[in-house]
């Protein structure tokens, strides 16, 4: 049975957050190159591309090699319009970190704009046959060696919404969604097929009040076990029921994989009550 604990970070201030992200990538990075010769990273859009302007330098500051031509970069969620279109994930990705640095354009991974205006489940299915190829039999060959999301107010993650039907989607790895609550309406979305089966470290990314209720929402406990001078680690517990959000409702349950949440002050500033001082949560 497995324990639904996940490892949250508090920096003291919003600005603080990248320093507290970059490393985690680092080591996620070196424990897929430790294992295989390629590194898959799973980018969500919204505001965390813009917290990626600075991991190039962070490679070099660590006095870490990154293999750029190791990396496989594939979408969370994508909206279904062109790569020019400021909607995009891709541009957004694009312009904040991937045209730094020399990754193999083969080797990042947008939708087939030609599509574009197709029935969004033929996207879907175009997208999941070039990252999950079919050449891979089990759910152990398929894999995404780290994951970078955000959430909503609504605690929506990628393109999975609440209530929605998708969140109990079983087959499909990629799937189209035609109704999104957000606009653009039609987008596509690895499902948590992908993110609980078949991701090593998934790392949340919320700052600012706005995020509170949610972290209250989908955490039971916590448990602080280090601070520093800009920032808090704890252990926190999920809650069993987090069906009204569907960023609580992700919990990767390959061997050894590991959840993070990442935050601030402001977002964790409903947490104090459930504070737990014993050293088991």
């Amino acid at each position: 049975m497995i324990t639904k604990e996940a490892t949250l970070y508090i920096a003291n201030e919003k600005k603080g957050i990248p320093s507290l992200l970059f490393p985690l990538i680092h080591q996620s990075l070196k424990s897929a190159l430790s294992k295989s010769s390629q590194f898959y990273i799973a980018l969500s859009g919204g505001s965390l591309p813009s917290l990626l302007n600075d991991l190039p330098e962070s490679f070099q500051s660590a006095g870490i090699n990154p293999n750029w031509e190791k990396w496989h970069v594939i979408l969370a969620d994508e909206r279904i319009v062109p790569l020019t279109d400021d909607d995009s994930n891709m541009k957004a990705c694009q312009e904040s970190f991937l045209d730094q640095v020399p990754i193999p354009k083969t080797q990042i991974y947008g939708i087939n704009e030609s599509l574009i205006g197709s029935d969004v489940s033929k996207i879907a299915s175009e997208y999941q046959s070039r990252i999950f190829p079919p050449s891979c039999k089990s759910l152990d060959q398929h894999h995404v060696d780290c994951v970078l999301l955000g959430f909503g107010p609504d605690g929506h993650t990628a393109s999975l919404f609440p209530h929605h039907e998708l969140l109990h989607e079983n087959e499909l790895l990629v799937a189209g969604i035609m109704n999104s609550p957000k606009p653009p309406p039609q987008r596509i979305t690895l499902t948590m097929k992908v993110f609980n089966d078949m991701s090593q470290d998934i790392i949340f990314v919320g700052a600012g009040d706005g995020k509170a209720p949610i972290l209250d929402g989908i955490f039971s406990s916590i448990q602080e076990v280090k601070k520093d001078e800009g920032s808090r680690q704890c252990i926190v517990r999920m809650n069993k029921d987090n069906d009204s959000y569907p960023c609580g409702m992700i919990f990767p349950r390959k061997e050894g994989a590991r959840l993070m949440y990442i935050t601030d002050e402001d977002g964790a500033k409903d947490l104090s009550k459930k504070m737990v001082k014993t050293s088991v949560l």
